[in-house]
């Protein structure tokens, strides 16, 4: 069941990558972690904040038409090593500044170099897999989760020892950036691999199976973006831990993740993926029933745990059924599935910030779990890979 994960960590341009995903994780764990910090700072509720964290998802959306660009104009090797950089230097602009439309101007940059970075390195991921005829793609995914899960780990510990946070994203950066500098010569070594724009990667109107898998994807999309944008605010301002702890349900979150699709390569094809959905959704619901009904610290964090595990693999199962519709080109539902994805994770964290207003945290957090539901009860209804 192991085999994958020690073909990628014996591997040494695969395992290159997988730190340039980790390093990617790692910044935006500690952002999320320093989004109650925001808030404070200007005063914002819920939907105000919700609003705000709209900017960074914004900027990587505005991007992704240029993404392709950038790769094919100076290689995805390059623009992997570049963009990593400018993502470690950019990301203290929006937690150093004190003026709020240049905080969303920070936000927007991040976002825009995050997108690039993301494609970049997808594309670095491809290139390996065809060269050497591995699989490694959910398990770089998971190095994400992971870099996510030590990212909020550390900005808690730093926030409990009063580190302001422009010292704290300014250090974090510093480090990435040495890092870099460190994995380019293996990066540089990766063969590379354009980007070709097919006729069939376009956008069509869902209908069917693939209408169910987008259903599914925009209640996943929709867990997640509220996970990664909420989860600190819900620990600080309803769970009330100490500073120390403020990231732990993120971290926790995090690491149930990534060890899912860790195991995702031998897990999936062992037990299908109709069955791990359905199951990762009830699991979901469990989780954010203890985390609105048992609001402690370590209930909580628990709770979270579980939201992790049970959404960890839906992400690697929906692509690949998208790509495998009977009767479409895989191009075409991968393209699809890809929008509506992105806009469920857009609209999740603005949708709970201004039902937070209305009504409270909680209960907008009981929103994912009704998802959670839905998704389990749509899993028996369309054929999953």
């Amino acid at each position: 069941m192991l085999t994958h994960l020690r073909t990628f960590f014996t591997h040494r341009q695969s395992l290159a990558v997988g730190m340039v995903f980790i390093s990617v994780g790692f910044l935006f764990g500690n952002w999320a972690t320093l989004i109650p910090f925001i808030k404070q700072k200007f005063e914002l509720n819920d939907a105000q904040l919700g609003l705000l964290l709209l900017s960074l998802p914004l900027g990587a959306t505005s991007m992704n038409p240029f993404s392709t660009y950038f790769i094919n104009r100076f290689g995805m090797r390059n623009t992997t090593v570049v963009g990593l950089i400018l993502l470690a230097a950019t990301y203290v602009i929006p937690v150093s500044i004190s003026y709020l439309p240049l905080v969303v101007l920070g936000l927007i940059i991040v976002g825009m170099c995050l997108s690039v970075t993301n494609v970049a390195m997808n594309t670095c991921v491809t290139s390996l897999e065809h060269q050497y005829k591995i699989n490694i793609m959910s398990t770089c995914h998971g190095m994400f989760s992971a870099g996510l899960m030590f990212g909020s780990i550390a900005a808690s510990i730093l926030q409990g020892m009063q580190i302001l946070p422009t010292y704290q994203m300014g250090a974090i950066g510093f480090i990435i950036i040495i890092l870099v500098f460190l994995l380019r010569p293996t990066i540089l070594s990766i063969h590379e691999e354009k980007i070709t724009e097919s006729g069939g990667a376009k956008f069509i109107l869902p209908k069917g199976a693939l209408l169910l898998m987008i259903l599914i994807s925009l209640c996943t999309n929709v867990t997640e973006g509220t996970m990664a944008d909420w989860t600190a605010v819900y620990m600080k301002d309803i769970v009330q831990t100490d500073a120390y702890f403020i990231g732990w349900g993120l971290a926790g979150y995090s690491m149930f993740m990534a060890l899912g699709r860790f195991l995702g390569d031998a897990l999936i094809p062992r037990f299908g993926g109709n069955n791990i959905i359905r199951a990762g959704g009830v699991i979901v619901a469990l989780g954010i029933l203890m985390a609105i009904f048992l609001p402690y610290t370590i209930t909580t964090i628990i709770g979270f745990t579980m939201v992790g595990a049970g959404v960890s693999c839906a992400a690697p199962i929906l692509y690949g059924s998208a790509a495998r519709v009977p009767g479409m080109a895989k191009g075409a539902g991968l393209a699809t599935m890809n929008t509506f994805s992105m806009a469920g994770f857009l609209a999740g964290p603005v949708i709970i910030g201004f039902i937070s207003k209305s009504v409270n945290l909680p209960f907008a957090f009981s929103l994912v779990a009704v998802l959670a539901i839905i998704w389990a009860f749509l899993a028996n209804r369309v054929k999953l890979y």
